[in-house]
């Protein structure tokens, strides 16, 4: 079986077999992910997030992103932080609403805004709104987000989580070309764990975390 792409266990098994693509989930910190043989070219899976329609003045996506922000201002408390939106896409409306609480933001996506000078930044928060089930590398991906966050910043990550086999194989989530890591409580509570974070979960998909603060003992 294949490594994780998260922990790097060679503890994986089968989790689902779809009509089109192998699932597996990794014994260790149990992500469910796909078999790397499915997984898109850039140019193809940025042709399916060309196809995403995330107007920022659209109303019903605000309330959706304020599943997150909201939350995520009140760990924040005073305004004036700096903050990164990490996959941000093609319509980044959530630095927008973070700029209505007062705080700013820088944006990078590997597609659609590809200034690399971002990645360069420490910041007081980092926002994964539905990007965490795109990566195909966490292992790499993971520390390096975790690496621009100050300490006691916070990570707030937007996406849906893996319940059980039986609810798994009815999920629509699973079905899109584009999503190839699936994250369970589990899997965050582990990633918490092996890292010193403090994590709080919102409702079924939000997910805020926080980087240890540095002390001198």
């Amino acid at each position: 079986m294949f490594a994780c792409p998260l922990c790097h266990s060679a503890d994986s098994a089968v989790f689902f077999r779809g009509k089109r693509r192998l699932y597996l989930r990794c014994g260790e910190c149990l992500l469910v992910f796909v078999d790397p043989v499915f997984h898109l070219s850039s140019s193809a899976e940025k042709a399916v997030y060309e196809l995403h329609e995330n107007d920022p003045e659209d109303e019903g996506y605000r309330r959706f992103i304020s599943r997150l922000v909201i939350p995520l201002n009140q760990k924040l408390g005073e305004r004036g932080r700096k903050g990164l939106d990490f996959g941000c896409g093609p319509g980044p409306a959530l630095p927008r609403m973070m700029a209505e609480a007062g705080h700013s933001m820088a944006v990078y996506d590997p597609f659609f805004a590809p200034d690399a000078s971002v990645l360069e930044e420490l910041y007081d928060f980092i926002t994964c709104t539905e990007v965490v089930e795109h990566w195909n590398v966490p292992a790499w991906t993971w520390p390096f987000v975790l690496g621009m966050l100050r300490p006691g910043g916070w990570l707030g990550i937007m996406t849906k989580l893996v319940l059980d086999g039986e609810a798994f194989a009815r999920w629509h989530y699973k079905n899109d070309p584009t999503h190839v890591s699936f994250f369970s409580r589990e899997t965050f509570s582990y990633l918490a764990q092996k890292g010193g974070l403090r994590v709080i979960f919102e409702g079924k998909d939000v997910i805020l975390m926080q980087k240890p603060v540095l002390t001198d003992e």
